[in-house]
């Protein structure tokens, strides 16, 4: 199988001053093709931050990051928020619409900055959208939207550029639990029919055990 998402001794203390917080301490491990796991913890626990530094949006103080066996210590910012755009998806447990557009505008941003042409733009966030449920709702502000169906947006912008894996940080921590439920439920589908990994960080553990694979991280230790 192919290594979509891979670390090796991967740490991260932040320093300010004279004061040293460790966060992460030498965390290993890989994700496949197709693959779905959970990174389970409570909050402080470091999940985020481990989260934040595998999508390339924080650098750890040690260790390496390597998508698609691309190592990410060797890429500049522009190379970084290409190789996000090209090969990752992110959810967060806040949908992060912009406000003022539709959901097929929102779906569609991350096409347009590959400046694909509005109209293919428009009909790949369109397909996506209707993958998850949400074909009667494109022209709705997320204002106009339940709070289900922000993040069914959400989910769809991640996954309309097709990437290779999604990172999502407590996706269903703002719903209720029968969305959340709904929710977990459709993005099991979607790796399925997208065939894209999934990589999800949460402290439900009912949630958790709907995938693959648990890894347990506490004190920003993994245990396997």
């Amino acid at each position: 199988m192919n290594n979509i998402l891979r670390c090796e001794k991967l740490s991260k203390t932040y320093i300010e001053g004279k004061l040293r917080t460790p966060v992460l301490h030498e965390i290993n491990f890989t994700i496949q093709a197709k693959e779905r796991v959970a990174i389970i913890g409570t909050s402080g626990s470091g999940k985020s931050t481990l989260l934040h530094i595998l999508g390339g949006l924080d650098k750890p103080t040690e260790g390496e990051v390597w998508v698609n066996e691309q190592p990410l210590s060797t890429m500049n910012d522009n190379q970084l928020s290409a190789m996000r755009n090209q090969n990752l998806g992110f959810v967060y447990q806040f949908h992060h619409l912009l406000p003022e557009f539709t959901a097929l505008e929102n779906v569609m941003m991350p096409l347009l900055l590959r400046k694909l042409p509005v109209s293919e733009a428009q009909m790949q966030a369109s397909s996506v959208l209707k993958a998850v449920g949400l074909e009667h709702r494109l022209m709705h502000r997320p204002s106009e939207l339940s709070g289900g169906e922000r993040q069914r947006t959400a989910i769809a912008r991640a996954l309309v550029t097709k990437p290779v894996c999604i990172l999502a940080d407590e996706p269903t921590g703002n719903l209720d639990r029968h969305n959340a439920n709904e929710i977990y439920q459709l993005m099991l589908e979607l790796n399925q029919n997208f065939g894209t990994s999934l990589l999800i960080v949460t402290h439900d553990s009912t949630l958790a055990a709907k995938m693959d694979r648990v890894l347990h991280i506490q004190d920003g230790v993994i245990q396997q």
